[in-house]
């Protein structure tokens, strides 16, 4: 099974996914800055994977403090700094903040010298979690979808790579697989950063399923001529209206989808959902270094000094998507209603 990160004597190795497909290099983290290195250089990215990587990076952050000759204030104030320093690292996606926060409630609740054994159980509980929730993900995408054999299309990488294992909505394409209904994956290569075509197509390929790579800009192209049956992504965060912030480029899709009546779905876990965000409007949007636009790889394409909006997300509203997947289940609008009613199952 593909995994980007396992522990291994006390240590989080982490596969740098910026180097794929090229070379699968192991990065070891050791401490809570390590972490927050990797997640922000996005040497491990994805939503659920992120969420995963701070759950150890405070697990570490916690063995080093519980060694300090120091009071419990003074402690429990520095685990809280640490997870400060992760959560700034990427301010999207929203399982980030929320396995510190789970993370803390663990510290909180346990003597100090508890915490080495304690918060790394609990990090390992969260990785278990979320390869359940993927698994599940997929069961209900069976459903979700239209009936028979289909062609999908899907956008950047919710893959195994982007999550614990298995994925979001790679994880409904390797459901829809198992079970021989997949025809084909259409993989966007997802500019600036190319998860699609580094990531995605790598992953797929690597299994032997259908995937065939597209420029993003061919998505329409295929959805005019028929031959895409529904789109599956994954997402950073959910609104409890349903809007869904996820790589730059989805939003396009989604608008298209509209247009020539192609059913659009995200498959994401219920840690993805922020039911304390009421819309997109209040969804962060992450702007990230320039450079990523004006070079592919270390190669210039563009004038050195030309300005650049590079956003990492865009939200598609709600109103666009046909239904969203979970592993508690499939929402569908109205979306305040189904995923309030989601949200408060056990």
């Amino acid at each position: 099974m593909i995994r980007p990160f396992f522990l291994e004597n006390g240590e989080l190795l982490v596969l740098d996914q910026r180097l794929l497909p090229r070379e699968e290099r192991w990065l070891t983290v050791r401490d809570c800055e390590g972490a927050a290195g990797v997640i922000s250089t996005m040497a491990v990215r994805g939503a659920p994977a992120i969420g995963c990587v701070a759950a150890w990076g405070m697990a570490f952050a916690a063995r080093e403090i519980a060694a300090r000759d120091e009071d419990d204030p003074a402690r429990r104030e520095a685990l809280r700094e640490a997870g400060r320093r992760l959560v700034a690292t990427r301010p999207t996606a929203v399982n980030l903040p929320w396995a510190v926060t789970r993370m803390l409630a663990v510290a909180d609740a346990t003597p100090v010298a508890g915490w080495p054994a304690q918060l790394a159980q609990e990090a390992d509980a969260i990785a278990v979690e979320d390869l359940s929730f993927c698994r599940a993900i997929g069961r209900h995408g069976l459903c979700a979808l239209p009936p028979g054999r289909l062609t999908l299309l899907t956008h950047c990488n919710a893959g195994a790579l982007a999550t614990a294992g298995y994925g979001t909505a790679l994880g409904v394409v390797r459901a829809l697989a198992g079970e021989g209904r997949l025809a084909r994956v259409y993989a966007d290569d997802t500019r600036p950063r190319q998860q699609g075509a580094r990531l995605t197509a790598w992953e797929l390929h690597r299994e032997g399923l259908p995937v065939t790579l597209i420029a993003d800009t061919v998505a329409g192209m295929l959805m005019q001529r028929r031959a895409i049956d529904a789109i599956v992504t994954g997402a950073d965060r959910i609104a409890r209206n349903g809007d869904s912030a996820n790589k730059i480029g989805t939003y396009q899709l989604a608008v298209m989808a509209a247009h020539h009546g192609v059913p659009f779905f995200i498959a994401a876990p219920t840690t993805t959902v922020d039911m304390d965000c009421a819309s997109g409007d209040d969804i962060v949007i992450e702007e990230r270094d320039p450079d990523e636009v004006r070079r592919i790889d270390d190669v210039l394409v563009a004038p050195a000094d030309v300005d650049v909006f590079n956003p990492a997300f865009d939200v598609t509203p709600g109103s666009l998507i046909s239904a969203i997947i979970t592993e508690r289940g499939v929402a569908r609008p109205s979306y305040r209603e189904t995923l309030a009613g989601m949200m408060q199952k056990a």
